[in-house]
């Protein structure tokens, strides 16, 4: 131990600690964590966490979003209780972190192999909590119902355990918490949807702008964005709907808000931090011209047409005078 602990404890002897996995022993179950990604590996710490006693498994994670890989870690975890039983409770990051990534949350606790409760997987709410009330009892007859599990139990290496028998987390009389009768799963486009529509919110709330600014061409790639800071707009009113304070407080700083005025719509909100530009010139289309302004129109921006003929044959003038070209 460095000197300062050593000097700071009850103890002048004490000089070494053990360090590592370990699990907590209360008087009526055992709790130990695995983290993040250790439960995708073949070896995942559960396995002998399980075969040393332990019925529930928590994992803080920090699992950024990708397509449908959100499938990925629930069935991880769904084959984890199935096979070891146990209860498992997860915990993912929310928010983006800065730069390109997506935390998309959904936490999750689960039982023997069966989902209980699940929390939202795009949400702007900074914290969401989910409560069960789960029956370890379920889990001592689950492993028991297996008689490979002891067996391979009896031989696993032991796990130093950290004896806190005084506290206990039971009580004799509870109602458990009823299983979901089905795992939510958002569709594939409403993840390409609402994935950067969330990290779009917090990077805008965090980073302290007031909205944004987008060229407009009618074309797909400008006309997705626009789409998805559409979307934005949306998660933004429903949350301000729900009662979330902090996204009406975020809300209002972001649009200009005089006391006591609040978002009423999606697409007033979006009038004051989206602001799109068709800048057409003699080489645009009626069509893309027409597309931006529809679709400007449908998500609420402020929009404006600016033609830059002037603008390029400025440019292409001064490239001809400077290099003779």
């Amino acid at each position: 131990l460095p000197r300062i602990i050593t000097e700071a404890s009850a103890d002048p002897n004490l000089l070494k600690v053990p360090f590592g996995d370990g699990i907590i022993q209360l008087r009526d179950t055992c709790i130990a964590t695995e983290c993040c990604e250790v439960v995708f590996t073949p070896n995942s710490p559960h396995i002998q966490l399980a075969f040393n006693g332990v019925e529930i498994f928590t994992n803080g994670s920090g699992s950024h979003h990708q397509l449908r890989k959100l499938d990925t870690r629930i069935n991880l975890m769904v084959n984890a209780t199935a096979r070891c039983g146990g209860i498992y409770m997860y915990s993912n990051h929310k928010g983006c972190d800065g730069s390109r990534l997506y935390f998309d949350g959904c936490a999750f606790i689960l039982s023997n192999g069966k989902p209980i409760v699940q929390g939202s997987q795009f949400a702007l709410a900074d914290v969401e909590v989910m409560v069960a009330n789960v029956d370890l009892e379920a889990v001592t007859s689950y492993r028991a119902s297996i008689p490979s599990f002891t067996e391979q139990a009896s031989g696993a290496k032991r796990i130093p355990k950290i004896d806190v028998t005084r506290f206990a987390l039971t009580d004799d009389s509870f109602v458990p918490t009823p299983l979901m009768k089905a795992i939510r799963y958002h569709t594939p486009e409403e993840e390409i949807g609402y994935g950067p529509a969330c990290w779009l919110w917090d990077y805008l709330r965090r980073s302290g702008g007031s909205g944004y600014l987008l060229p407009l061409s009618g074309g797909a790639d400008s006309s997705s964005s626009a789409a998805i800071v559409g979307m934005m707009c949306h998660l933004v009113l429903r949350s301000i709907e729900a009662g979330d304070e902090q996204v009406l407080k975020d809300a209002r700083r972001i649009g200009g808000y005089e006391q006591g005025e609040i978002p009423v719509s999606a697409d007033e909100f979006a009038s004051r931090i989206f602001h799109t530009l068709y800048m057409g010139s003699e080489n645009s289309s009626s069509e893309t011209k027409s597309r931006a302004k529809t679709l400007a129109s449908q998500v609420g921006s402020y929009h404006l047409e600016v033609p830059i003929d002037s603008l390029t044959k400025a440019l292409v003038s001064l490239f001809a005078l400077v290099t003779g070209l």
